[in-house]
């Protein structure tokens, strides 16, 4: 198991509480979590470990979730960005294996991400012709 925790809250990774946790990831924003010690466990048994990633690695795999059509809130990124950071540094054989990544919280969760995070949206008219022009079928 490979627990993920952002940077600005990452009580288990550091191994203490964090006063004042900070992160774009709002659902996971928490300096003294209820069941920190069975996570930790968790990842013992499973000879697994809790890292921690950036806001940028969330950000980042929030929205290459997007473009594959699916819309996460930032917490839910941050496995994909924990998966993303283990393999690049030889952490983790992905090619060998089979993962899940956990994605539950859709993006609506945390809607304020989009206009803080995102490009604006493409503004199109209301109509058939011009969604098929955009999407391109």
């Amino acid at each position: 198991m490979l627990g993920v925790q952002a940077a600005g809250a990452a009580p288990l990774v550091l191994g203490h509480p964090v006063g004042k946790p900070e992160t774009v990831a709002t659902a996971i924003r928490i300096g003294r979590p209820a069941r920190g010690e069975q996570a930790l466990e968790a990842a013992q048994q499973s000879n697994g470990r809790i890292i921690a990633v950036t806001d940028e690695q969330i950000l980042s795999a929030q929205r290459m979730l997007a473009s594959e059509g699916v819309w996460v809130e930032p917490a839910s990124a941050a496995g994909l960005a924990g998966l993303l950071t283990e393999t690049a540094r030889g952490a983790l054989e992905a090619k060998s294996k089979k993962i899940v990544v956990v994605c539950t919280g859709h993006g609506l969760k945390d809607p304020s991400i989009v206009t803080e995070s995102f490009e604006s949206p493409k503004v199109i008219p209301s109509t058939y012709d011009a969604l098929i022009n955009v999407v391109g079928v």
